[in-house]
């Protein structure tokens, strides 16, 4: 194989294995004041509205401590990735039919690509990793 070629190969592997949009928290922080009147994260975070979203990913639907949930929610069986959530914030009420979450949803990829790294920065416990 000739050296142009390998190097074509590379640039093709490189390109397929890069993700669809470079994530920019800033822009994800400025999309979670959609959130925030019902929403809390960070350290002292508390339920609102809406259940705190410290630690969201990797956390089981109904799973905050001192939130009351829908029985949809409760009932879900949902474990939040970046997948789920991507699915879940375009249309809340489509995916979990009942569930108490009156939003309109975010249907921009790049927007909720950004907040989804902005929300990936809490832990459990709300310190940013």
């Amino acid at each position: 194989m000739t050296t142009t070629a390998r190097t074509a190969l590379l640039a093709v592997a490189l390109l397929a294995s890069a993700p669809a949009f470079a994530q920019d928290i800033a822009a994800g922080e400025r999309s979670w004041n959609k959130c925030r009147a019902c929403h809390q994260i960070g350290e002292g975070a508390r339920n609102l509205v809406g259940p705190h979203l410290n630690g969201l990913f990797g956390r089981h639907t109904g799973a905050v401590e001192g939130y009351a949930y829908s029985s949809a929610n409760k009932g879900a069986d949902i474990t939040w990735d970046e997948a789920k959530f991507a699915e879940y914030i375009k249309n809340p009420r489509a995916m979990i039919p009942g569930t108490k979450m009156i939003f309109a949803g975010i249907k921009n990829e790049k927007e909720i690509a950004d907040l989804t790294a902005f929300l990936k920065q809490f832990d459990k416990d709300g310190k940013k990793l």
